[in-house]
């Protein structure tokens, strides 16, 4: 069986994607690993670059880019992983999904492999993720975005008190960055999840376009038991944004994202006056072409 299944999902990052492959196949430590890169219809080249340097891995081309949660569920379900619980021997111990902005140290994977097999109550962990110039990526350890969390951080609370656990909960700064901790979600740039949790949980919602799907399966992750943990004593560079730069979508599905998060998972238990200053918070920030989606939410 193998240990690691990687799924990069790829669109139009051709020269990242290069950088990231060539650290993933220069991985050391004694585990297996199969690694399947699913491009979204890019037009840089990106398919012919894979199968010209990269014959080791396993490339699927799709012929439409239908989203982050789509491309990675083909890959996942290439691995052998399924929607459900339904018996799914084939698949990985783990499976990995991994953003092609992202480089890994030699001995990044491994190491997480045997944090997971250390910690078998763990369905997800995540690592330290680290931008070009050094700093945090924040989203590497966050808080779910309930609607006092997000109240908070889109006031401006958690930048006036990022040491406090109730006003910074958004992204956690009040932890200590180098310092293992529960969270509640860690990113999908980098996201290793235990075979059994996908089971339990199944794959990705492919309702969110992007953005919001990792941290929906965190979320269907804990609710079926397991534990979520930060793990930054392995350490990954992250250049960020490289695909949704390009997509005049990325602003109008952030929002859109929230917005499905919330209606999937707090709806129905927010009050009415709470549930209408949601939904007006979301609408000016996401704008008109949110509108049909809000009307609809505003439905009981």
């Amino acid at each position: 069986m193998v240990d690691l299944g990687i799924v990069i999902l790829n669109w139009n990052t051709r020269d990242l994607l290069r950088r990231c492959l060539q650290t993933v196949f220069a991985s050391t430590g004694a585990f297996s690993y199969h690694v399947v890169v699913v491009d979204n219809a890019s037009t840089d080249g990106s398919p012919d670059m894979v199968a010209a340097e990269f014959p080791q891995a396993e490339l699927i081309v799709n012929p439409a880019n239908n989203g982050f949660s789509y491309g990675n569920n083909v890959g996942l379900r290439a691995l052998g992983f399924r929607d459900s619980a339904r018996a799914q021997a084939e698949a990985p111990r783990y499976a990995l999904l991994l953003n092609p902005d992202t480089e890994v140290p030699p001995d990044a994977l491994f190491d997480m492999v045997e944090f997971m097999d250390s910690r078998p109550e763990l369905g997800a962990a995540g690592p330290k993720l680290v931008l070009p110039d050094g700093s945090l990526d924040k989203a590497c350890r966050r808080g779910f975005p309930t609607p006092t969390v997000s109240l908070y951080h889109f006031l401006g609370l958690g930048k006036l008190f990022p040491n406090s656990p109730r006003f910074a909960r958004y992204n956690m700064s009040f932890l200590d960055p180098d310092v293992e901790a529960e969270v509640d979600s860690v990113v999908g740039a980098f996201m290793i999840v235990r075979r059994e949790a996908v089971e339990q949980a199944g794959l990705l919602d492919e309702t969110f376009f992007m953005y919001g799907e990792d941290i929906d399966w965190a979320y269907r992750i804990q609710k079926s038991g397991w534990k979520i943990v930060y793990h930054p004593q392995v350490t990954v560079k992250h250049v960020k944004r490289a695909a949704s730069r390009q997509s005049k979508r990325a602003k109008f599905e952030f929002w859109r994202a929230m917005l499905i998060f919330y209606r999937k998972h707090y709806r129905a238990t927010t009050p009415l006056w709470l549930h209408s200053l949601i939904l007006t918070g979301l609408l000016m920030k996401g704008g008109r072409s949110l509108w049909p989606e809000i009307r609809q939410s505003a439905i009981p």
